[in-house]
């Protein structure tokens, strides 16, 4: 497998084209209007938000991800089109009306995607008139402006690309994605959109998608909260000829793994107002789902994120937040260490120097091992630190 690259993202595979524009949702000269287009139809996969409360284009996806082809996929920024009523439903459909027009598909290849302020009424007019620079600007070439133009409180744009080797053949893999607040599992304010040159089935497409996502763009927190917009999305085109099935699907999970892995990580280190991240690594559990539970619970505690935003090795909370996760443990068989120094065993503190382990906590990324010796279960989970930045940014999200 060669190694990822983190400056290209879905044009990297072949056969498709993307651009991204400003069309005026947000405030001049920041790119709000996004489209990936595949050149011929492509199977289609998706995972969409839990939240009970979805946006009109979460709904309009689903059926088109429920079709299993599709060509292409628009995104606006700086509005949610959420809770907007039956006319944001018309809205996320006229979106994929004035694609598929010009690509001459139905509506429903066309995939919807919004993220933003929730409970305003898109600008259609100003969508309408992005669609024709949209398509003016097409390339297969630099995808920046593609992956820039889906961001919205967010610093940096989030691209990763890869070339699999599998047994039938090498493949591509490209993606972009965006997200710094409402990050937490299942899904967040969060949108990830993949495209592959494999030639590979929509049920099997959409089974390595799941199982990717369940262990990366769901390991992740940022504030816990779950938003009403999210989506990862996957396109396949079959444009390098090789067929993915048997152990050329695996070789491809594995590499669609490692492109989410990385863009799950850029989220968390992209956190509203977050200076570090830290990884929960639990092992020794019960099971994996009694791991992933603890491990979550430990990343989402407020007490275990501003402890890591201050470099305080306040092991304490991190043992208490285990006990709290709804899950059996025995204490005086756990070792707890923190950027690999023990901290915890037999029920009583370990012997280190925590000066020293203070300083070593004042990373970008820091590390926290739980070892339970109960069984073989076990589980990572990512998450940022908390810091007065965060409620700053979101103090005043709309003012």
């Amino acid at each position: 497998m060669a190694a990822l690259n983190s400056h290209l993202g879905v044009n990297f595979p072949r056969g498709f084209k993307s651009a991204g524009v400003y069309c005026g949702i947000k405030k001049p000269g920041l790119l709000d209007l996004a489209l990936i287009v595949s050149e011929t139809e492509a199977s289609v996969a998706g995972v969409f938000t839990t939240n009970q409360v979805c946006a009109a284009p979460v709904r309009w996806s689903r059926q088109v991800v429920a079709g299993g082809r599709a060509r292409a996929i628009i995104v606006n920024s700086g509005n949610a089109n959420c809770l907007t009523g039956e006319q944001g439903e018309r809205d996320a459909q006229r979106m994929a009306e004035l694609v598929a027009k010009r690509l001459n598909c139905e509506p429903t290849q066309v995939v919807v995607a919004s993220t933003g302020v929730i409970g305003v009424p898109l600008p259609m007019n100003a969508i309408e008139s992005g669609v024709g620079l949209l398509f003016e600007r097409l390339s297969d070439g630099d995808d920046r402006t593609t992956a820039d133009a889906i961001l919205t409180t967010d610093n940096a744009s989030k691209r990763a690309s890869l070339e699999v080797a599998t047994p039938a053949g090498p493949v591509r893999l490209g993606a972009i994605a965006k997200g710094a607040g409402m990050i937490a599992p299942n899904m967040a304010t969060m949108l990830a959109f993949i495209t592959t040159d494999a030639l590979i089935r929509p049920e099997h497409l959409h089974l390595c998608l799941k199982r990717v996502v369940d262990r990366t763009f769901n390991r992740i927190t940022v504030d816990g909260d779950t938003s009403t917009n999210d989506m990862v999305v996957a396109l396949a085109n079959g444009a390098s000829g090789v067929e993915v099935s048997g152990e050329s699907l695996q070789a491809f999970e594995a590499g669609l793994y490692e492109v989410c892995e990385y863009l799950a990580k850029r989220i968390v280190k992209d956190g509203e107002g977050a200076s570090r991240i830290f990884e929960v690594r639990v092992s020794g559990a019960v099971d994996d789902a009694a791991a992933l539970q603890i491990a979550r619970t430990i990343a989402e505690s407020l007490l275990v994120k501003t402890a890591i935003h201050g470099g305080d090795p306040n092991w304490g909370r991190i043992i208490a937040a285990a006990g709290r996760a709804g899950v059996p443990i025995d204490v005086n068989r756990a070792e707890l260490s923190l950027q690999g120094v023990l901290v915890f065993k037999n029920g009583q503190p370990a012997d280190y120097d925590e000066r020293a382990l203070a300083e070593k906590m004042l990373t970008d990324e820091v590390t926290i091992t739980l070892e339970l010796h109960a069984g073989e279960g076990n589980a990572r989970f990512w998450s940022s630190d908390l810091t007065a930045e965060y409620v700053k940014i979101n103090a005043h999200y709309r003012t």
